[in-house]
């Protein structure tokens, strides 16, 4: 009988059961078109760089759009998540992987910046798709991992392995900045549902038992993971999701004061300031005017 998950708990386990040869203990590259993978899903215990050249249902599970490069796919794996391709398999049936261990990391600049590489918190479905140019960068990359895997490992070993690893993720990261372009229209449409969304939660009137926004909230409703949300509002907002909610709240503020019988302090209370004396000091901070004094020069 099947195990449902298969827990791979090292680099060398990972070669042992998707049969490659184990070069490095800490470090492997894949060819996927030989792994057989029985179990309905895969857990890597180390972080795993998914190349798909080719998948059943044209990498549709990936989130791939018309807007999209269609010539390769990357998914990014954090230790410890769960991975499924699709219903025709676990792994891609044409592709590579890039796994490596935490450990790999230590005493590197890698294991400084590893967590600057917010990808890997992404959802499957928010892949990153290359054009053949970006692909062929990829190929070089991971050709050169390989060519250091076969040397005999050293004490310069690991630095070599990670910065090559290094350069492949900042590439990766030039990458996704590209798709945040190409998918510009698309990423209006997002932030317009954003918007519906912060209007209705602050004309709710949740704000006034202090329940903010958070972005797993905004993240949650919009079908994004947080990682992709926070990159995707600080592309195109240049602020975090606090930093643009506090200027959304100041906005939303403004339409109040100017609206007949609404006083400083009952929009202190329904957006949800501490007191109107904070409301009104970071109000004439930001606008240059009191609130009440907002109120009769704009009406």
């Amino acid at each position: 009988m099947k195990r449902e998950v298969l827990d791979i708990r090292t680099v060398c386990e990972c070669n042992r059961c998707l049969g490659c040869k184990t070069l490095h203990p800490q470090v492997t590259i894949i060819n996927l078109a030989h792994s057989g993978v029985e179990q309905e899903r895969v857990k890597f215990e180390f972080y795993a760089v998914l190349l798909i050249e080719e998948c059943a249902d044209g990498c549709s599970c990936c989130g791939r759009a018309y807007y999209d490069y269609s010539h390769a796919t990357m998914v990014f794996l954090k230790p410890g998540e769960i991975f499924r391709m699709s219903e025709a398999g676990v792994l891609p049936g044409k592709g590579w992987l890039l796994a490596f261990h935490p450990d790999l990391l230590f005493c590197t600049s890698l294991n400084n910046r590893i967590g600057n590489y917010t990808f890997f918190s992404y959802r499957k479905e928010e892949a990153l798709h290359l054009s053949q140019r970006e692909t062929a960068t990829v190929n070089c990359c991971l050709e050169n991992i390989e060519e250091e895997l076969h040397h005999a490992i050293d004490t310069h070993s690991g630095t070599i392995l990670s910065r090559h690893i290094e350069l492949l993720l900042d590439y990766c990261t030039r990458f996704y900045e590209r798709q945040f372009v190409t998918r510009e229209g698309r990423n209006k449409v997002v932030m317009e549902r954003l918007e519906i969304l912060l209007d209705a939660y602050i004309a709710s009137g949740r704000l006034q038992c202090g329940e903010l926004p958070s972005a797993e909230y905004c993240a949650e409703h919009l079908g994004l993971s947080v990682a992709y949300f926070c990159d995707l509002m600080k592309w195109e907002t240049g602020k975090t999701p606090d930093e643009y909610f506090c200027f959304k709240r100041l906005e939303f503020s403004k339409k109040m004061l100017l609206q007949e019988g609404n006083t400083p302090l009952f929009v202190a209370q329904w957006l949800g300031f501490p007191n109107v004396q904070y409301f009104s000091l970071i109000f004439r901070k930001i606008t240059g005017v009191a609130p009440n004094e907002y109120r009769y020069t704009r009406n």
